[in-house]
């Protein structure tokens, strides 16, 4: 699968390279160009190749956002995202530990409006990029968790079965709207590696 990746830092670049190792075709980039990503594409390997923001989000079939959310209208036209597959890893943080007060809303709902015609679901947003960088597991049994919401069954197909593909275990906790909340910062699971056993019991 050909995927963009918008926003390379701890989230982003982990996920790209373990993309591109589970044998997809990465697009990385950021608000400061191509050139400020050679080193990165260079580490990751053949499968990845450094683009403009915009590049990247037509390179994939599967779009990547984890640039930080307060840069959300930074993003191409909506129009860019029509019919693919977009995964949000955005938390609404308005800085370093402060959450953004959405209302009865949340953050992926936002994005979803930003974006109508995108194939959305949330994932990547509760796990720390360190427990990315070292938690994949080949035996499903000891797998830890990336949890996921969205509307589009389909689309969650198409993620869970990436997530499986880089050595995690997915576990959906429903629409935009109710899986997005329990996935919001603050959350029982939030922040904190489990297992599926242990993610079931929390959720209940």
């Amino acid at each position: 699968m050909r995927i963009g990746i918008v926003g390379t830092g701890h989230i982003g670049g982990t996920a790209a390279k373990l993309f591109a190792k589970a044998g997809h075709q990465v697009a990385v980039s950021n608000s400061r160009g191509p050139a400020t990503l050679a080193s990165l594409s260079s580490s990751i390997g053949p499968n990845a190749k450094a683009t403009s923001v915009i590049e990247a989000v037509k390179f994939g079939e599967a779009v990547l956002l984890s640039l930080p959310y307060r840069k959300m209208d930074e993003l191409p036209p909506a129009e860019s995202f029509a019919g693919k597959i977009v995964i949000d890893a955005m938390n609404a943080y308005s800085g370093v530990g402060r959450v953004m007060d959405l209302g009865d809303s949340t953050s992926s709902e936002e994005v979803a409006k930003q974006m109508p015609a995108a194939r959305l679901v949330k994932a990547f947003n509760t796990m720390g990029w360190n427990t990315l960088a070292s938690g994949s597991r080949p035996a499903r049994e000891e797998r830890l968790v990336v949890f996921i919401a969205g509307d589009d069954a389909s689309a969650k197909a198409t993620v869970a079965k990436l997530i499986d593909e880089i050595g995690f275990a997915s576990i959906d906790t429903g629409s935009l709207r109710d899986g997005g909340r329990r996935q919001q910062p603050g959350s029982p699971i939030y922040g904190r590696p489990m297992t599926v056993r242990e993610a079931k019991k929390i959720l209940g």
